[in-house]
């Protein structure tokens, strides 16, 4: 299986490379004409702008305008090289299937810009897919090599034998059958391998592209973590020293820093992800705490019909056992139960179900003195209250 894994990583390396030469060549196909004709008019303008002497203002704009639409197609003051030849070209599929975007090149033709949403849709998911894929087999190298360290020690200590054989420490290899590394040190290695790789490209980039070493690392950071604001942009001049291994040196960083960062950023969303874990079940416990200790409260100080709670301090046990079915009617303040409501009036309960089947049926009630006095029966419950109520009623009449 992790042959097929590995195999299946190499493949869809070698399609998302054979992708971007294809991506390449159309864009450089489509876009390189566009941009001969921009670079031919921006020179004509240019050449008519120093011919005039004393310019107005409002044609002062006209050429800045002409300026900003010269510079959106790609044209430039300094002498650069042409965005769209197939080298340009493929370092702008790079920054688009890697999702960076620097904004350096951009398409200026309808058909370039149709394309490009077809083209980014497969080729930001292939590469997402790679990196995926990365992330997966740095984890099991990170985890080979931290599984063998880990084993080295506790042979040192004694308690694997050196011979592999299963000995005293049965219960040690078992547990190193399913052991995996632990998240912080997975995250302090891509930290510190991503630190690496930026040094090394920034110590590159600085005596070539002519930056500071902190610009340096500044453009690797957000290259490398596909941020991409474009204000600093590698391998843009005509002529480099080393041009072609310069190039290569290049794609290879941004390859693997891309790669590294996202691992990165992968992990450390893991641990955000636990760190909220833990903030939320602190807080739950917290607020379980709390209403229990105002439930305590609440039920500690509750009066009683007939006698008065001693001001002592209960537990909820203690508070429990305390209130019995037989306990008396409640204050309306405190909630009650339908099992504690049907316990404490059973007794009214059977004999109002008892009244109103006879009543139903048309069996004869017995009648008490008042009842029969006033023509009305006695009654248990709700029905008692309204009884009551139409006997005095009758006796003001």
């Amino acid at each position: 299986r992790l042959n097929a894994d590995n195999a299946r990583f190499l493949l869809l390396a070698v399609l998302i490379v054979l992708y971007m030469l294809c991506g390449a060549a159309v864009f450089s196909a489509i876009e390189l004409p566009t941009e001969r004709e921009a670079k031919e008019r921006w020179e004509e303008r240019l050449e008519n702008f120093t011919r005039r002497p004393n310019l107005s203002r409002a044609e002062l704009r006209h050429f800045l305008r002409e300026y900003e639409e010269a510079s959106v197609a790609g044209i430039r003051v300094d002498d650069i090289r042409p965005r769209w030849d197939f080298t340009g070209a493929f370092y702008f599929v790079g920054t688009v299937v890697s999702t960076i975007g620097f904004g350096m090149t951009t398409p200026a033709t309808v058909g370039g810009k149709i394309f490009l949403i077809f083209y980014g849709l497969i080729g930001c998911a292939g590469t997402i897919l790679f990196f995926n894929l990365f992330l997966e087999r740095l984890i099991t190298v990170i985890a080979y090599v931290m599984k063998s360290c880990h084993e080295r020690q506790l042979r040192r200590k004694g308690v694997l034998p050196h011979n592999g054989r299963r000995g005293s420490g049965t219960s040690e290899v078992d547990s190193l059958a399913g052991w995996k590394p632990s998240v912080y040190y997975v995250m302090l290695i891509l930290c510190v391998a991503s630190l690496i790789i930026s040094c090394c490209a920034s110590a590159m980039y600085t005596p070539i592209e002519g930056w500071s070493y902190f610009d340096s690392l500044y453009f690797c950071f957000v290259a490398f973590s596909t941020i991409g604001f474009g204000d600093l942009v590698s391998s843009q001049n005509i002529r480099y020293e080393s041009q072609g291994l310069y190039r290569f040196g290049n794609f290879v960083f941004i390859l693997m820093g891309v790669c590294c960062i996202y691992s990165l950023f992968n992990v450390i969303s893991i641990v955000i992800k636990q760190s909220i874990n833990w903030i939320l079940k602190k807080l739950a416990c917290k607020c379980c705490h709390r209403c229990q200790r105002r439930l305590f409260h609440s039920r500690r100080n509750v009066v009683m019909p007939g006698n008065v709670r001693s001001q002592r301090n209960i537990s909820i046990e203690t508070d429990i056992v305390n209130e019995s079915d037989t306990d008396g009617r409640r204050l309306s303040g405190e909630m009650i139960s339908m099992k504690d409501f049907l316990a404490s009036n059973k007794v009214s309960l059977a004999i109002m179900q008892k009244q109103l089947s006879e009543t139903a049926n048309g069996y004869p009630r017995q009648m008490s003195s008042n009842s029969k006095q006033n023509g009305f029966s006695g009654g248990v419950g709700a029905l008692a209250i309204m009884n009551n109520r139409l006997a005095e009623t009758s006796v003001d009449r």
